[in-house]
C-alpha cells in the first residue's frame, strides 16, 4: 500500500471510533452515536487518536471510494462533536415560522400552517420569525431536514418570496411589461 493512499483524522478527546470487520464504523461522542457503513475495501485503522484510510491500489475507483470514506468518517467525528446545521430565511409579506413544541409551524402563503415535524436527532431553531435553523449530528439528515422545509415553499424568480437558504441568490425574472 502505497503512502499517497493513507489520509490521517484527528479524533478529539472523549470521541470513540470502532471499525468492525464487516464495513461498519460506529462514532460516540458527546453529541451522539453515528454509524456508517463504508467500502469494505477501504483499510481503516486507529492508533494513537489518529484514524487512518488506506486504499488499495491507485485505481480511479479506489481513489473515488478512499476520499468518500475518509470524508463519511470525518463528517462523523466532526457531527458527534461540534454538530451540524443549516439556517433557512423565510421571505415574503406575512410568510413567518414558529415552534409548536419541538414542531416547526410555517405560515408561507397557504391557507393553512404547514407543521414539520422533526426526525429523530433534528431540532429546529427559530431565533426570528423569519430565520429558521435545523440542528443535528448527522449531515446528511440536517441537509435532507433543511431541503424539505425549502420544498414546501421553494423561492419563486419573479417576488422573490419563499423559503430559501441564507446567502442563497435567487435569479430573478423581469415579469410583464405594460
Amino acid at each position: 500500500m502505497s503512502r499517497i493512499g493513507r489520509t490521517p483524522i484527528q479524533i478529539p478527546d472523549g470521541v470513540t471510533v470502532e471499525v468492525s470487520p464487516g464495513g461498519n464504523v460506529t462514532v460516540n461522542g458527546p453529541l451522539g452515536t453515528l454509524s456508517q457503513r463504508v467500502p469494505t475495501r477501504m483499510a481503516i485503522s486507529q492508533e494513537d487518536g489518529v484514524v487512518t484510510v488506506t486504499r488499495p491500489t491507485e485505481r480511479g475507483e479506489d481513489r473515488a471510494l478512499h476520499g468518500l470514506t475518509r470524508t463519511l468518517v470525518a463528517n462523523m467525528v466532526e457531527g458527534v462533536t461540534k454538530g451540524f446545521e443549516k439556517q433557512l430565511e423565510i421571505q415574503g409579506v406575512g410568510y413567518r415560522a414558529q415552534l409548536k413544541g419541538s414542531d416547526l409551524e410555517l405560515a408561507v402563503g397557504f391557507s393553512h400552517p404547514v407543521t414539520i415535524t422533526p426526525r429523530e436527532g433534528i431540532s429546529f431553531d427559530v431565533p426570528q420569525p423569519t430565520q429558521v435553523i435545523v440542528k443535528g449530528s448527522d449531515k446528511q439528515v440536517v441537509g435532507q431536514t433543511a431541503a424539505e422545509i425549502r420544498k414546501v415553499r421553494p423561492p419563486e424568480p419573479y417576488k422573490g418570496k419563499g423559503i430559501r437558504y441564507q446567502g442563497e441568490q435567487v435569479r430573478r425574472k423581469v415579469g410583464k411589461r405594460a
